[in-house]
């Protein structure tokens, strides 16, 4: 029983990464991806540091180990901070559903980086998994059929990068947040380290080079801010913790690879909300992609 309840989170997760991406899309249309990634980590703080509150009995979790600020902090900094800088930017720029397609590459430089740094196996499966993977994404990103002007391809294969540097934050800040969350240690004290460090590094960079303004400024806009609240709910607070229910109660493998269907569940989002053309291809190739992800994850 245990186990299905697992996978039921595991598949909420999924649908939360999906709609979180949405709400963002759309924020950051109104306000700017940028101003959107630095008002979520605060809500994202809000919400975690009740919910710790309630179950840990403190606010923030000041009497642990150095090394777990550390370790922690850098993974908020890698990955909340500069990592989800570049993918909302990329969710403006070529949409959610390519934006969470790209990070279906997170396993992908997990899987290498473990290998090179750490001293991971990696299995002809894997490696077979990784072409399948970016051999779906490519299928993908390349059946864009309306980028007609220079301007618009230009600003395409920016976000495609960003989108790529997005992953690439996301899997470095992972193998850090490891190195943290070793022992019996509470994910969600970690989570919330993470957010705090990340928040604190973001702002202090946003009051030195002197972009506050445009942020107080984006905050007036009831609408988007209502929006962000949202995406931060279903994200970084519910999201993380639906991913934890399902780490706990089923395998790793099996909750890892129905955590990474946001691509396919915002095939009819991307179509519906943003009125994408989703092609046959486009289709084909984000299953490809996913199922590379899959056999990563379970092998």
């Amino acid at each position: 029983m245990n186990t299905y309840l697992g996978e039921i989170a595991a598949l909420s997760t999924a649908v939360c990464w999906a709609i979180t991406s949405t709400f963002f899309t759309i924020g950051g249309k109104h306000i700017g991806s940028v101003n959107v990634n630095r008002i979520r980590l605060i809500f994202a703080i809000v919400y975690l540091s009740l919910t710790h509150l309630v179950l840990k009995g403190e606010i923030i979790p000041l009497h642990i180990e150095g090394f777990r600020w550390f370790w922690l902090g850098l993974s908020g900094i890698i990955g909340l901070a500069l990592g989800d800088s570049f993918l909302f930017q990329a969710l403006v720029l070529v949409g959610a559903h390519i934006s969470m397609l790209l990070m279906s590459l997170v396993p992908i430089f997990s899987t290498l980086i473990a290998w090179f740094m750490l001293g991971e196996s990696l299995s002809f499966i894997k490696i077979f998994a990784i072409f399948i993977t970016i051999g779906g994404i490519v299928l993908v990103v390349l059946n864009k059929k309306e980028l007609r002007t220079d301007t618009i391809k230009n600003k395409y294969l920016l976000g495609i990068f960003l989108g790529i540097g997005g992953a690439l934050g996301q899997a470095t800040g992972l193998i850090a947040a490891k190195k943290g969350l070793v022992g019996n240690f509470s994910e969600l004290s970690g989570t919330l380290i993470r957010v705090l460090v990340a928040t604190f590094f973001l702002w202090l960079f946003t009051l030195i080079i002197g972009k506050a303004a445009p942020v107080l400024k984006a905050v007036k806009n009831k609408r988007a801010m209502s929006i962000v609240a949202a995406g931060a709910f279903t994200g970084p607070f519910l999201g993380i913790w639906l991913s934890m229910v399902a780490i706990k109660l089923t395998y790793i493998g099996i909750a890892s690879t129905l955590m990474a269907l946001p691509p396919i569940i915002l095939l009819p989002i991307s179509h519906w909300v943003f009125k994408e053309k989703i092609t046959l291809l486009s289709i084909i190739g984000t299953f490809i992609a996913v199922l590379g992800a899959a056999i990563i994850f379970l092998t």
